[in-house]
């Protein structure tokens, strides 16, 4: 039938009720889940809802997206059911008591977007069984590839006396084929879990096990006030980081550009990098691995 999600076998059709089940409280980690056909951004669609004043623990997954968003404003695309398309609501300038978490300071909200990248890893690993590894901040490569991507993005409260949500954005290419694979503008190839060699591809144990690895690491992150260290999120970071010892140049958010030896990230999640005109802290660049 024309138009049916079941056309491509390879590429079969997320169910929401089974979702649901597994991932939304009083069962799973999240408070609620939407699952689209197609919508523009999951990300906007999650800022909206945060702008309404929707509580902390909104999921919304989409089959297809029409108008997804990457940094320095590049494009995310991918072909219907292809993928991992999914956005979270976070609130964590709120304290909850119930579950022992106190309100995290707005310095710690760096790691978010970090915070998602080790949960790929993991799921990732646990589930296609390939060995991954992160590009600074939050890019997943598989080798020297681009598999996955994160989108981090603060709503203002809606008084000034209420903090910022974040939506965190995740992008996962599961089974797009060589010619469907997105263009770099930077240079850094793209590839699929399928492409890679993946054990498997099926997108529903992927996403479950993602959102359960985000929530548990934003559990930990939250238990330990924000604080990446103390939570082992920075250790995780940088085990998962390919970043760290490479010979960089970063592109900075101004249109200038650095190269250097990244050295490490500090307790913010920052970059550290020498350069040859002396040390530098950056908290936002897109970097390129120089070989």
């Amino acid at each position: 039938m024309p138009g049916s999600p079941y056309t491509d076998l390879d590429r079969p059709p997320l169910s929401m009720t089974r979702l649901r089940r597994a991932l939304v409280a009083p069962h799973g980690p999240w408070a609620r889940l939407e699952l689209r056909t197609e919508t523009g951004s999951t990300n906007a669609d999650v800022a909206e809802a945060a702008r309404a004043g929707e509580p902390e623990g909104l999921v919304v997954v989409a089959e297809r997206q029409t108008a997804g968003r990457g940094r320095r404003g590049r494009v995310w695309q991918s072909p219907p059911r292809a993928g991992i398309t999914t956005s979270v609501l976070l609130r964590p300038g709120e304290a909850v008591p119930d579950r022992g978490w106190p309100a995290a300071p707005p310095t710690g909200y760096g790691w978010l977007p970090l915070l998602a990248g080790v949960a790929l890893v993991e799921a990732v690993a646990r589930l296609a069984e390939l060995e991954a590894t992160l590009k600074w901040p939050n890019d997943l490569l598989i080798g020297d590839a681009k598999c996955a991507g994160v989108l981090a993005e603060a709503v203002p409260g809606r008084s000034p006396d209420q903090p910022p949500a974040i939506v965190l954005g995740i992008g996962l290419n599961v089974t797009l084929r060589a010619d469907e694979l997105p263009v770099n503008p930077t240079g850094l190839p793209a590839t699929s879990l399928q492409l890679a060699g993946a054990a498997a591809t099926d997108r529903d144990p992927l996403l479950r096990a993602l959102l359960r690895a985000v929530a548990d690491w934003y559990d930990r992150w939250r238990a330990a006030g924000g604080d990446a260290v103390a939570s082992g999120l920075r250790d995780a970071y940088l085990a998962a980081c390919a970043t760290v010892g490479r010979e960089v140049r970063v592109l900075l958010p101004g249109g200038d550009d650095l190269t250097g030896t990244a050295t490490g990230v500090d307790p913010d999640g920052q970059l550290l990098v020498t350069t040859p005109t002396g040390d530098r802290v950056l908290a936002a660049g897109d970097v390129l691995h120089l070989r």
